[in-house]
């Protein structure tokens, strides 16, 4: 499986960086894809519980195991660690993944990539197409909801109460446009609704609105996709 990579630009203080995705009480404001970060105290090297929920009425728990840190000269960071879960529900059984911190002139470049094995055999490799792809746009999502928080004092709650109300007002908007079309008679209201829906998806966000489409997809160079020694020492 296609190992994910996210990465934003963040326009604040590496320190800043740091401490809202290295401290669990600030990680798990800004980071949708976790409900609970719990540190295991005394743990060496430091382990880490989280919860998340799948779905309304699922939630499923899991592990993660910090493998290290290493600074370099150019004030480059990595962080590395392995993670999974023994949740039998759970699609993810081990991973490992890194972040790393690129300060620059026009801000810190923070990036991710990891990947993952999934069980339940061949049933579970065929979820995962469609998991794989809804964990990466989550990943996005939360990255600039991160960067919205510390680049423009937007607080993680406060984006996510933007983003509720913007994707509710496409939806009414869609409805409308389409009823009205349907009403007017001169298209079907079916090709009416995915004529609005499509230009209501393509409109960009509000700039103070997480959108996973800011986020860049793909390594724009070797250092931003090769994995940290670190993750071989796991």
């Amino acid at each position: 499986m296609q190992p994910i990579y996210v990465e934003a630009l963040i326009d604040a203080p590496i320190e800043q960086v740091w401490r809202a995705t290295q401290e669990p009480g600030e990680h798990r404001r800004w980071d949708v894809r976790f409900g609970r970060i719990d540190p295991v105290p005394g743990s060496t090297p430091a382990r880490f519980r989280y919860a998340t929920t799948v779905f309304p009425g699922l939630t499923v728990a899991g592990w993660g195991i910090h493998a290290g840190e290493r600074r370099r000269p150019d004030g480059t960071r990595t962080s590395a660690l392995r993670f999974g879960s023994d949740d039998p529900r759970s699609l993810i059984a081990t991973g490992t993944g890194y972040w790393r911190y690129l300060p620059g002139p026009h801000g810190v470049r923070f990036l991710t990539g990891y990947s993952y094995a999934p069980r339940w055999g061949p049933l579970g490799r065929l979820a995962d197409l469609a998991f794989r792809p809804a964990f990466r746009w989550a990943t996005a999502w939360s990255f600039d909801r991160l960067r919205l928080w510390l680049a423009h004092g937007i607080p993680p709650e406060r984006a996510r109460a933007n983003a509720i109300r913007e994707v509710t007002l496409r939806a009414v908007a869609v409805t409308a446009a389409g009823a009205a079309a349907g009403a007017a008679g001169r298209i079907p209201a079916t090709v009416a609704l995915v004529a609005a829906a499509t230009a209501a998806w393509f409109l960009p966000p509000h700039p103070h609105t997480p959108a996973a489409r800011r986020c860049r997809r793909r390594p724009a160079d070797r250092l931003a996709a090769r994995p940290p020694t670190l993750l071989g020492e796991l």
